[in-house]
């Protein structure tokens, strides 16, 4: 079983936690809520954490944001095992027209979960060999 050392930042922070004892995630809490100006909300998390080496957290919306058009502002975040500064979770509003940020301090507003890191060397060749989908882009191996 992996252990993650938690540090709570200040008395009021909740715990990550299962919302099933099969779900694949964590559900975290604001903590925090600061506005910016270029129209972000930036949340902190109130913890940070020791994850150990060759590991990283991850952290991903909560499906009920889909309800709202407010995106995680680089769709997922990655936490470092040797990152110790708070967790937060940036966000950015689709449209500026309309809507007021969703979440309030102690809500639940992200998920987390912990893979492994894979260690990657990278080989320098002249040539890569053939496949079926050869230089295909985006879209090229869907149904026409």
């Amino acid at each position: 079983m992996l252990k993650v050392k938690f540090k709570k930042l200040n008395d009021d922070v909740k715990l990550p936690v299962k919302g099933s004892s099969h779900a694949a995630c964590f559900d975290v809490y604001a903590s925090s809520i600061n506005y910016t100006q270029d129209s972000k909300v930036v949340v902190g998390l109130g913890f940070s954490t020791e994850i150990p080496e060759g590991w990283r957290g991850v952290i991903v919306p909560r499906s009920n944001l889909t309800k709202h058009t407010w995106v995680i502002n680089n769709s997922m975040g990655i936490i470092d095992s040797d990152y110790r500064g708070e967790w937060k979770v940036v966000f950015t509003k689709i449209f500026l027209e309309f809507g007021f940020f969703p979440y309030v301090e102690g809500d639940r507003v992200a998920q987390i979960y912990f893979e492994p890191v894979h260690q990657v060397e990278f080989e320098e060749v002249s040539e890569l060999n053939e496949s079926d989908r050869g230089i295909g882009g985006f879209g090229s191996t869907g149904v026409k």
